[in-house]
């Protein structure tokens, strides 16, 4: 584990707490439809890998895919961080997800699964990279192809 330059255990505890705020500041602007605050975490050039997607990049991709996936019904997105480990201005992040999915049927599908997202300190704390990768089993889950949704 890399630990910042600095005396003893404190600025560990505050990166670690600054980290897992920001990612619930993000869980919230989700879940309320505020798509551009949830992208206003990124850098302007960041990276969202989510699964069964196309690699976005940019705050204003994210956003607008942010935006259809809420468009499409997913809710209570949760995350849930179990390490983070930094070294100076940089950070990573792992834990992991769940959001509550409508199915086509009118039935809410919970998918989950596991997340790594890397931050930088450029002022605030920031996202550079996001990816999401799913645990459920491709036939469980919707698909988002551009803007056509599928369900495999």
């Amino acid at each position: 584990m890399y630990r910042a330059f600095g005396n003893g255990p404190a600025p560990f505890l505050d990166v670690e707490s600054a980290i897992r705020g920001l990612t619930q500041d993000l869980c919230t602007a989700f879940n309320t439809g505020n798509y551009d605050q949830a992208a206003a975490l990124f850098v302007s050039d960041a990276f969202f890998l989510l699964p069964h997607r196309e690699t976005v990049q940019g705050t204003k991709a994210i956003e607008r895919v942010l935006r259809e996936y809420g468009e499409l019904g997913y809710q209570n997105l949760r995350f849930e961080t179990t390490r983070v480990d930094y070294s100076g201005d940089m950070a990573l992040e792992i834990g992991r997800y769940t959001v509550a999915i409508p199915s086509q049927e009118g039935k809410i599908v919970s998918d989950r699964g596991q997340f790594m997202r890397v931050w930088r300190r450029l002022g605030a704390w920031l996202i550079t990279a996001d990816s999401w990768s799913s645990s459920l089993p491709l036939a469980n889950q919707k698909i988002n192809v551009g803007s056509d949704t599928k369900v495999a």
